[in-house]
């Protein structure tokens, strides 16, 4: 089920004997856990709410001993909740064949859940895997281990437009305002991150209140990795062939402190994507996005007219003439105490010469 499912299954039904927490996404889990919590140990009992919380890291407790203190009838609580944390780390590393006796931890946990201990909620929590790419098949495993669990909660990344209603919906709740470039600056910036996200917000609240539109110099300023569109405002000159702008925001970035091997990275990012789309015969921010999130790679719709403009403003000659330069220059700045400063100006007048 859904985060949304889950909380209102447990505001109409009340909490299940045990949960399987899938996925790394924090921001959901957070409420889900708060949620969880407020129902069986409400807040208004703070000395039940203390003793009946107990936590175990599965990769230094065994499942069938959390089991064995889940069985266990507490003193001073009357309801628990039982968080079990590294949920992969009571799983075996390799797959049992078909035939095999079950571990002795997944026995256990089986045998408790035909007969939970009333008043005690389990919670499995795996935070550690993707659902995609190379976590696929460990998170595959996982959730296999643990299927005696009925309740299974997946903790999913959001997606590009969720994420970007997120963002409106916490800025609105912190009266903050924050107009559609910036919105889309401080998506970029944190990659869409719901926790990110809505720690950014808050940190802007406190920085800026809410009297004045947040600006994208504020987002720069406080948000880590905003710094990345004055990098992008840097391949744009360098495609227009605007040698003085392209020198005034190397010149930006160095007084910012920006670590000019990671500025490097990103350029290096932005002419292999740009490129790459070129040689897919990709047209559009929409076919771009699509094309890369496809292959595994999430990219943002602000991020997808970006590689847009920077195939606009490159030829396939120059991109590939751009990749070859930046890795000189990354081979440069590898060299023993090279001038950062100087390899990145050779670097933009290479690449603005006609």
């Amino acid at each position: 089920m859904s985060p949304e499912q889950f909380l209102t299954r447990l505001a109409k039904n009340g909490p299940e004997p045990a949960y399987l927490f899938l996925g790394p996404e924090a921001f959901e889990r957070t409420r889900c856990r708060r949620a969880l919590l407020d129902a069986v140990l409400p807040p208004q009992e703070p000395a039940e709410r203390e003793n009946g919380f107990t936590r175990h890291d599965l990769d230094h407790t065994s499942l069938a001993a959390a089991l064995d203190d889940a069985r266990a009838l507490s003193l001073f609580a009357s309801r628990r909740v039982i968080w079990l944390a590294a949920a992969e780390a009571a799983v075996p590393r390799v797959a049992r064949v078909s035939g095999d006796e079950e571990p002795a931890g997944q026995d256990a946990l089986t045998a408790y859940l035909r007969e939970p201990t009333p008043g005690v909620v389990l919670v499995i929590d795996c935070s550690r895997y993707e659902f995609d790419g190379e976590d696929k098949a460990r998170i595959e495993r996982v959730e296999a281990f643990f299927s005696a669990v009925p309740a299974k909660v997946e903790f999913r990344a959001y997606a590009p437009e969720a994420a970007r209603f997120l963002a409106q919906k916490l800025a609105k709740e912190a009266g903050i305002q924050l107009g559609l470039a910036e919105l889309a600056l401080l998506l970029e910036a944190t990659g869409g991150d719901a926790s990110r996200l809505a720690m950014e917000i808050e940190k802007l609240r406190l920085f800026a209140g809410t009297a004045r539109k947040i600006t994208a110099d504020d987002i720069a300023a406080l948000v880590p990795d905003a710094q990345s569109t004055t990098i992008f405002a840097l391949v744009a000159a360098l495609g227009r062939g605007d040698r003085p702008r392209a020198l005034e925001l190397l010149d930006t970035l160095s007084r910012a402190g920006e670590y000019m091997p990671l500025a490097l990275t990103f350029l290096a990012t932005q002419f292999r994507t740009a490129l790459a789309a070129r040689e897919a015969g990709l047209r559009g921010a929409g076919q771009i996005q699509a094309h890369f999130t496809k292959l595994g790679t999430r990219m943002w719709a602000e991020r997808a007219r970006q590689i847009e403009q920077t195939m606009d403003a490159f030829s396939k000659e120059r991109l590939e003439r751009a990749v070859e330069r930046v890795f000189e220059t990354d081979r440069g700045l590898r060299d023993a105490r090279p001038d950062d400063r100087i390899l990145m100006e050779e670097m933009v007048f290479a690449l603005t010469s006609r």
